[in-house]
């Protein structure tokens, strides 16, 4: 019997149960995970982060059966909650859009902006496309999860950093 101040077992002991069957070994796995899944689905999906919270955990519960390489464990959870994340923003029509920063900009260079602020200033188009590639997804993977053309995602990629780039380091007008 577990008790208040033990920790769940290890994913290598927890992963061949869950995938028999067993819920509590499920219950602790998906518990492990939902931090990590939570933090790539708000990097995403940003206001709709929850219910991609939700949705991946549900998808990484249905499909985990078919996790065949235990080692890939981490990778697979990455890239179903990258899935599930995209899948909920294009669902949830997510149409932030690109507000420009100000003109006036600090005077103290050392007031730096905080990527999470110049990110949530892009469109959810650029940011999904930022995210992707920080993921470490090159430009086939992203349009595979985005399902759209490569050449879009290229196009998408290189706005994307532009705006980002204008948004951290404005020019002084």
């Amino acid at each position: 019997m577990k008790t208040a101040h033990e920790l769940p077992p290890p994913v290598a002991a927890l992963l061949p149960r869950a995938q028999a069957g067993d819920e509590p070994a499920m219950n602790d796995l998906l518990t492990h995970i939902t931090p990590y899944v939570a933090r790539v689905c708000f990097s995403i999906a940003h206001d709709n982060s929850s219910d991609a919270t939700q949705e991946a955990l549900v998808a990484i519960y249905r499909g985990l059966a078919t996790l065949r390489e235990p080692a890939a464990f981490y990778g697979w959870v990455r890239s179903v909650t990258i899935r599930e994340a995209v899948r909920t923003v294009k669902r949830l029509g997510d149409e932030a859009t690109y507000s420009p920063v100000e003109a006036r900009h600090e005077a103290n260079p050392l007031d730096a902006v905080h990527i999470n602020d110049v990110l949530e200033r892009l469109s959810t188009a650029h940011r999904e496309v930022l995210t992707l590639r920080v993921y470490g997804l090159n430009e086939e993977e992203m349009a595979k999860t985005l399902s759209l053309p490569i050449g879009t995602v290229r196009s998408r990629l290189h706005r994307a950093r532009r705006r980002f780039q204008e948004a951290w380091q404005p020019s002084a007008a």
